[in-house]
């Protein structure tokens, strides 16, 4: 698999990356046999670029698991980047989301327990997953270049964030990857993130680059998804948006018949020409737990879409009906009142 390099600080990554989070929470049931047998696949097509976060599973379960693989034989870490995040604090035993925190205290407590949990002495690069209410992200990402100074963090990250505290986080410490959402459903962040990237030398890690699958074709409504799957909250695949936002898929489905292809290949193959169309390093970081989607995901590298083509997909994002995420949940905005719930982690 071709690389690329994000940022100006040294990281070289794959194309395309494996987003871990549905190996263990949110998107139905879990396996772990079936995970790790995606994780090998991973390693064999060279997809060697792993992103997890200290809030996916329940007792930060996502990271324990890559450790767990990340383990089971002599070369096999420093065969991967591994990428995670910290911010959103949740409850032990119940993973109910009580608050987010991004102090300084904080941060450098949540890198020590997601080195613990990884089985690493070093994260290749980590992320502030989403900024709190209350801590400037200056402070956040000076306590985050603490880790680099000490040898536990080697590139820094910031995700959910905006064009302005991704600048202001850049003049305290070299950013070198932004990791928002980006799709052909969504692309809200084209007209500030994105520039901004480019001006600065910084790279573009694109998550839920299906539109946590409704991109596919085979998740267009909740019928049929697991009672606990995510996606019964989220508005684009509420009823009173569903049938609407399928029909949108008219143009990637005729283009991936023309093409011998899926609907998956087609949204990750336009995605893979952003670094044209703007020219920054974008890494789509699609998740799976299927061995075999895995190798129809990478096969998207060997797809390059015409000019009639992207002018067909262009007007998709612009006619979605409902917003990405559901509502933010009330989440208690001081640190006192989370601060048992963090470090029991």
């Amino acid at each position: 698999m071709r690389t690329l390099k994000l940022g100006g600080t040294g990281l070289e990554v794959p194309a395309l990356g494996l987003g871990c989070v549905g190996l263990s929470e949110f998107y139905g049931p879990t396996h772990r046999d079936e995970a790790f047998a995606t994780l090998r696949t991973a390693a064999e097509l060279g997809m060697a670029f792993l992103d997890t976060s200290d809030y996916y599973g329940v007792d930060s379960a996502n990271e324990r698991l890559i450790g767990e693989f990340l383990a089971q034989g002599e070369g096999v870490r420093s065969r991967f980047a591994v990428a995670t995040k910290f911010g959103p604090v949740r409850a032990p035993g119940t993973g109910e989301l009580v608050g987010v925190r991004s102090d300084p205290a904080y941060v450098r407590a949540a890198c020590d327990a997601s080195l613990r949990r990884l089985g690493t002495d070093h994260i290749d690069l980590y992320y502030l997953h989403h900024p709190d209410f209350v801590t400037p992200v200056e402070e956040t990402v000076g306590a985050m270049a603490e880790l680099v100074a000490a040898g536990k963090v080697r590139h820094l990250g910031l995700s959910n964030v905006s064009a302005e505290e991704l600048h202001a986080g850049h003049q305290v410490h070299p950013i070198t990857a932004v990791q928002n959402e980006w799709s052909l459903f969504t692309r809200e962040y084209e007209d500030s993130v994105v520039p901004l990237c480019a001006e600065l030398g910084i790279g573009f890690v694109a998550y839920s680059p299906f539109s946590r699958g409704f991109l596919t074709g085979r998740h267009t409504s909740t019928e049929g998804l697991a009672e606990d799957d995510i996606r019964r909250g989220m508005p684009r695949f509420n009823a009173s948006n569903a049938q609407h936002n399928a029909a949108l898929l008219a143009p990637v489905r005729r283009i991936a018949e023309a093409r011998g292809a899926t609907l998956a290949q087609i949204a990750l193959a336009w995605l893979l020409h952003r670094p044209e169309a703007h020219g920054i390093a974008v890494v789509p970081i699609p998740g799976t737990r299927s061995p075999a989607r895995l190798r129809e995901n990478a096969e998207a590298l060997h797809l390059t879409l015409t000019d009639d083509e992207l002018s067909a997909l262009d007007p998709i994002a612009e006619q979605v009906k409902g917003e990405r995420m559901p509502p933010a949940p009330d989440l208690d905005r001081g640190h006192d009142a989370i601060g048992d719930a963090a470090g029991s982690r």
